[in-house]
């Protein structure tokens, strides 16, 4: 291979240019693509553990393990039982946000809120605490701690003292809904929140997204300002006492795209810090790419990671001295790159277990709904309720990563009445989703077509739909082109019937929708005559081509 000037001459392949960076020592953000919001990162002799928020996807708060900070492989969840994580009925973008994990003396620690009501000027919500030896678990039951506010985060001070931080959420119509981030003390003996609530920290602006650090003799507040869109941002403060007095940084802003809609990494907030063994420092923060005629995010917020340094006067700063993120940085020193195993591009139900890949809506994935051993080499899911249910729908989907995108499944479902559904669905939330499903007419018997909801209206397009009784298997496609999605199907899986309509992807976006999440992509089964028919997948593949 070349030396660096091989950057530098065209045409480079997109995959060259890659591998030349990454024999460079060189990553590229985001580094964990899709929805995969509000990481939070500790380092544990030589392996990162990166965790991130999932609102009413089940399970819970995934595990992202590296050892160079630029791969990231999926290792398991968290939150894995209805005991740790109840999200019956919880509205679309609540659940858990912003988890918050931490390492101190053998023990992890994870922290996170349950949000149960959301949108108008109360937030019912709870804050838990949950411990293992393990990252992989077992993990503890879940210890209530507060719910005063949501983002909260556990600092282990060197006194061996830990502190519990929060938003501070205020209902009241003519006072700032974001009163502040209080601070109150841990006790893991009595395993409850003791003392003394301060308010440490208040602001104009909206700040939550608190994380606490100490160096030098200084206590440092980390805060996300500005709300979770266009203006987001990561901000500082410091104090000499962890219960304040606190400066706030003199630069409003360490970290922020809002002032650069070119950028390709927009929307970047929510950080957290990490060292690495060499003594570089470096920040996970979120943010989200967009797409170009609608600029709106349908990928979701995604992960990315800069390098930061102290300044000679104790702040925080990008290395690169300014305040955008970058889409590349430079992974720790002594670490080259180590590769860790990819997504796999298309699962045929072999395994007995499912991929922890798949995520299910608000209920736990067990064989009474959603199976691989009922019919060898398929999926097996049993119909429950309907599309727009906040409780037990039966639905596996997987993170859309990119903006180009083709999605693939063979199905094997009969339905003999028309609350029978079953077929490939692209989603964002109950409110928000397209859907090309098989299912039962009077007259016509089995059809395919397409329904869709939009801003919470339901609709089926039955001019488009197609008869395929005499069809002696099913096979549906989906593909994404940055904005467009068009759905096809095919008896055969070599000839495919292009249904007519060009849908609009970006609409599913927090941009358009609202929420916070990120589409997916995935297999639906309902039946509303609560019989629990079921429909076989044979397998479902998601092949990007970029």
């Amino acid at each position: 291979m070349k030396p660096a000037i091989e950057l530098q001459r065209p045409p480079v392949d997109f995959q060259e240019k890659l591998a030349i960076a990454d024999l460079q020592g060189v990553a590229h953000n985001p580094v964990i693509k899709g929805f995969n919001p509000d990481p939070s990162i500790v380092r544990v002799d030589q392996d990162y553990y990166l965790v991130t928020s999932t609102f009413e996807w089940f399970p819970g708060v995934p595990v992202y393990h590296s050892r160079d900070l630029s791969h990231w492989e999926l290792i398991g969840h968290i939150l894995r039982s209805s005991e740790q994580l109840d999200l019956h009925g919880v509205p679309d973008s609540g659940g858990v946000w912003a988890p918050s994990l931490s390492y101190d003396d053998g023990l992890f620690y994870l922290v996170y809120t349950i949000v149960y009501n959301s949108g108008g000027r109360f937030k019912d919500l709870k804050n838990f605490l949950v411990t293992s030896p393990s990252i992989l678990g077992p993990w503890s039951a879940p210890i209530i701690l507060n719910s005063s506010g949501f983002d909260p985060s556990l600092f282990h001070d060197s006194d061996g003292r830990k502190w519990l931080v929060n938003v501070q959420w205020n209902h009241r119509p003519h006072l700032p809904r974001f009163d502040g981030i209080v601070l109150q003390e841990y006790s893991p003996t009595r395993r409850r929140l003791t003392g003394p609530i301060t308010n440490i920290c208040r602001k104009k602006d909206i700040i939550e997204g608190p994380n606490l650090y100490q160096r030098d003799g200084l206590y440092y507040l980390m805060l996300a300002e500005g709300g979770t869109s266009w203006e987001h941002s990561v901000s500082m403060a410091r104090s000499e006492k962890i219960t304040g007095p606190y400066e706030i940084d003199p630069n409003p802003f360490v970290l922020t795209s809002s002032q650069s809609p070119s950028l390709t990494l927009q929307k970047a907030g929510h950080g957290e810090l990490v060292e690495a063994p060499s003594g570089q420092w470096y920040m996970a923060h979120l943010c989200s790419r967009t797409t170009e005629l609608h600029r709106r995010c349908p990928l979701g917020r995604e992960t990315a990671i800069q390098e930061v340094s102290w300044s000679k006067d104790g702040w925080l700063r990008l290395k690169s001295g300014g305040i955008e993120p970058l889409d590349t940085f430079t992974i720790p020193a002594g670490n080259g790159m180590v590769p860790s195993p990819a997504e796999p591009a298309r699962d045929d139900f072999d395994a007995p277990l499912i991929s922890p890949h798949w995520q299910s809506l608000r209920d736990p994935i067990d064989p009474t709904w959603a199976t691989t051993t009922e019919r060898s080499g398929h999926l097996r899911i049993f119909g429950r309720e309907s599309i727009h249910s906040r409780y037990r729908q039966s639905l596996l989907a997987r993170r859309i990563t990119s903006f180009h995108v083709t999605m693939e499944t063979k199905i094997d479902f009969y339905p003999h009445h028309y609350g029978q559904m079953a077929g490939l669905i692209i989603y964002y939330d109950t409110k928000n989703h397209f859907y090309l499903r098989l299912t039962h007419d009077e007259q016509l018997g089995r059809v395919l077509g397409m329904v869709m909801t939009d801003r919470g209206g339901y609709s089926e397009e039955l001019d488009s739909q197609l008869v395929v009784n005499d069809w002696p298997q099913v096979f549906l496609r989906a593909i994404i082109d940055a904005e467009t999605l068009r759905f096809f199907a095919s008896r055969d899986g070599k000839q495919w019937h292009a249904f007519p309509a060009h849908y609009d992807f970006s609409k599913l976006s927090a941009d358009y929708a609202g929420g916070f999440t990120g589409a997916m992509a995935g297999m639906g089964v309902q039946d509303l005559g609560g019989t629990q028919l079921h429909a076989d997948f044979d397998y479902f593949s998601m092949h990007m081509t970029d």
